[in-house]
Order: structure tokens, then sequence, then C-alpha cells
């Protein structure tokens, strides 16, 4: 089974993402439950989508994934990515945009929104946890002999943990060409396929934005998903 949590903030397209990832897993035959929890989408908020896909062929009674078990988090905005973190499971992947998207609260907060500085926040969290993981490791194994394959212990579905792959979006926006960034929620779901950590393929991920998006749209998402692959596959 494998439970990813996207999330970001209304009109970045987390819900159409969503629809895709759920697509491409149903063209394999997996049963996949989908949920949303939108907020105040139209108004700049939040949006959270849950995706579970039984890769094994494993019946899905829920849509919605519990805190601290999701087996990735696609954030298509740094703030939102924090937001997320504590659904990811110890060993889960967190792909994040790092490009901010300012809310209005943001304007009137004494101190300014800087992206780098939840970055890199993210980054120390996730690496507090893998410090944790091993202390856990030496505290029930205090007399083990360490050795290269005890430092790269498995985490959720057999991946060292945990593993942070920040995107620098602005970068491939530039590259795809104008319109790109309508298409960043594609470049993500690219970027975790590429990596090895969703068991689809790129093809299939393809397949899936043909069946999901808008003809005149197709295109544009295709070869957005192209420039991300190029760069992180």
């Amino acid at each position: 089974m494998i439970d990813i949590l996207l999330a970001g903030v209304g009109g970045q397209g987390t819900v159409l993402a969503a629809k895709v990832l759920a697509q491409a897993a149903q063209s394999k035959g997996w049963q996949v439950r989908t949920a949303e929890t939108i907020g105040m989408a139209q108004r700049g908020g939040n949006v959270t989508s849950h995706v579970r896909m039984g890769s094994n062929g494993e019946a899905i009674y829920s849509p919605l994934i519990t805190p601290g078990t999701a087996d990735m988090v696609i954030a298509l905005e740094p703030g939102e990515a924090a937001r997320a973190l504590p659904y990811l499971a110890p060993g889960g992947v967190l792909v994040t945009a790092t490009t901010a998207i300012h809310p209005v609260t943001a304007a009137l907060a004494s101190q300014p929104y800087r992206a780098g500085d939840v970055v890199a926040a993210l980054a120390n969290s996730l690496q507090a946890e893998a410090s944790r993981e091993q202390a856990a490791e030496t505290i029930v194994a205090p007399n083990a002999v360490t050795t290269a394959q005890d430092a790269s212990a498995d985490g959720v579905e057999g991946y060292p943990v945990p593993l942070f792959i920040p995107v620098d979006d602005e970068a491939l926006v530039r590259e795809a060409g104008a319109g790109s960034r309508k298409s960043l929620n594609m470049m993500l779901l690219a970027v975790a396929v590429a990596q090895g950590r969703v068991p689809l393929t790129v093809d299939e991920l393809k397949d899936a934005v043909r069946a999901c998006v808008k003809p005149q749209f197709v295109a544009m998402n295709l070869a957005a998903i192209d420039t991300a692959v190029a760069n992180f596959g």
C-alpha cells in the first residue's frame, strides 16, 4: 500500500494532481481512494489531498491518511510542506517546491515569510528525525556491531530514512517556458515518479494526464513532465 499526501494553496492544482495520481494507479488495476480537505481554497487557503493506493492488491477501506503514516508528502509550496510534515511516516519522502506564495497575513505580520527559512527548517526537521531513528536503533541493540547495512536501515517501502527532495520550481518553470507555472503540480508528480519513490512509470503518469486534463492543456503538462524528468530522473 502506498499513501501519498498532496498539499498546496488554492489554485495550484492540488486536487487535479491527486486525480491524475489516482488515475495512474487505477490504470494498473489497483484499488484507490482519495479525499480532499480544501479549507478556504478559493481565497488562497490550504488544500490537502489524500491518495491511498493498494499497490500490492490490498483493499482500501478509508480514504484518509493518518498522521505519521504517509509514505510521501508532495507539497506545491514550502509553507504547506511544513503544515503537512506531521503526516509523514518515519522513512517517508518529502518533495516540495521552494517558492513561497505569500498569504495576506504575511503582509500584515511583523516578520516576513521567507521560503528559504522554511525549506531549511524542513531539512533540519528531517535530519533530526533521522538522528532519532539511529538513536533508537542504538538503544535497542547497544552492543550490536554497526555495519554499512545498519546505517542505511530500511524505512517505508524499503527505502532509507528519511528523504528530502526540495525542487527549485522557478528554475524548472524558466526551462519549461511560458505558462508552465500552471503545470507545477505535474512537475512535482514527475519528480516523485522519476526518483523511483512511486511505483509508477513516467509513461503511466502521462497517460493519466491525457485522461484527466482538458485537451488544450495536455501538451503543456506533458512538456512540464519531460522537463522535470530531465532534471530529476
